[in-house]
């Protein structure tokens, strides 16, 4: 998901928002942006076939930008090209799944532990005020933005520590952790995960960065237990191109 500047490495946002114009060079990128999105969403399941030629047709864009495309996507991990069978929305194994959330717990706990140690006052209310967000969307059943916003979360941390590696690599955990609940259904509900976002940031205004580190770390266990298998058939142009369908 990131560009270089001077030698400083940029990281990209934790969920790309898919651009709806601009000049033809972002063509392969708004592709990107839209499947990534779509991904984070939950609008796009595992599996799905990312047809060439239809990905063309749904962006009027000619088949070597999908390709282009679809390559970067797949050193992302997001897409998986077989030789004769084309693109498909990659399909995290069992173990694979298990690693990730692993990692994340690792990194992430630490990462609640150090931010304790150096957040300040005006970090505190960024956080507020993207937990206001939070429940504004859980409140009118926005499921896109509810669910950008609690991903969102966990790179805006991140970027509070000052740490942009860590906030780039949280982004791509964070989308295969979307790939990973996209093929189980969770029985973890928006307003408990909101809960924990708050438990957290309690424990960061107090400053205690041991309930922090132990808040994050059961957070993560919580979202990986509740997973159960689910299968669901999919629209490419509706999930790809939401606004030019009427919502259902």
């Amino acid at each position: 998901m990131a560009p270089t500047a001077a030698p400083r490495l940029k990281a990209r946002p934790a969920i790309p928002r898919p651009s709806r114009a601009g000049p033809p060079g972002n063509a392969t990128q708004e592709i990107v942006d839209a499947v990534t999105a779509a991904v984070i969403e939950r609008r796009l399941m595992p599996g799905t076939r990312l047809a060439e030629q239809s990905m063309a047709e749904i962006f009027g864009v000619s088949r070597t930008i999908v390709r282009q495309a679809l390559n970067q996507l797949s050193r992302d991990r997001l897409v998986t090209l077989e030789p004769a069978r084309g693109a498909s929305v990659a399909t995290p194994s069992a173990e694979e799944a298990r690693q990730v959330f692993e990692t994340r717990a690792m990194l992430e706990s630490e990462l609640a532990r150090r931010l304790s140690q150096t957040i300040t006052t005006a970090q505190i209310a960024q956080l507020r005020h993207h937990l206001e967000e939070e429940r504004a969307a859980i409140a009118r059943t926005d499921v896109p933005g509810r669910t950008r916003l609690l991903a969102d979360f966990h790179i805006v941390l991140a970027r509070l520590l000052g740490n942009e590696v860590l906030a780039e690599l949280l982004g791509d955990l964070l989308s295969r952790s979307s790939l990973i609940s996209l093929m189980y259904q969770s029985s973890m509900s928006a307003e408990q995960s909101q809960a924990e976002h708050v438990a957290i940031v309690d424990a960061l205004e107090r400053r205690d960065a041991e309930a922090a580190c132990r808040l994050m770390g059961q957070h993560i266990a919580s979202v990986e237990r509740n997973l159960q298998p689910l299968s669901a058939p999919v629209d490419l142009a509706a999930v790809l191109r939401p606004g030019l369908h009427l919502a259902s």
